[in-house]
């Protein structure tokens, strides 16, 4: 699409985000503790982002540091059954969204 809208473009690079951190917990948990380069190899995602990642996962309690590497915390269970909920719901409205748009076109 040219010249995408930025409400648009935030929600894409929002989703792209919220895919990355679910790819760093299940890495984590399974790889536990794990350090910055290795989740990068395994993840294939660049280390930079790998560290803006970890500090917001930290800052919502799913993540927590050690001297060895990131693991995950006792939250990590209903943080992901949180985001599964959320995700439902978003696909409902983002549903509702096509419709209106579609029923737009329509006219």
């Amino acid at each position: 699409m040219d010249g995408q809208d930025i409400t648009i473009n935030k929600l894409e690079e929002d989703i792209s985000l919220l895919i990355r951190h679910i790819k760093m917990l299940r890495v984590t948990k399974e790889n536990q503790p794990v350090g910055i380069i290795r989740l990068s190899e395994i993840t294939d995602i660049p280390k930079h982002k790998i560290r803006y990642s970890l500090r917001l996962l930290e800052k919502d309690g799913v993540i927590a540091p050690t001297p060895e590497g990131a693991t995950v915390t006792e939250k990590y269970e209903s943080y992901m059954r949180d985001t599964l909920a959320y995700m439902e719901r978003l696909r409902r409205s983002v549903d509702e969204v096509e419709t209106l748009l579609k029923d737009a076109l329509a006219q």
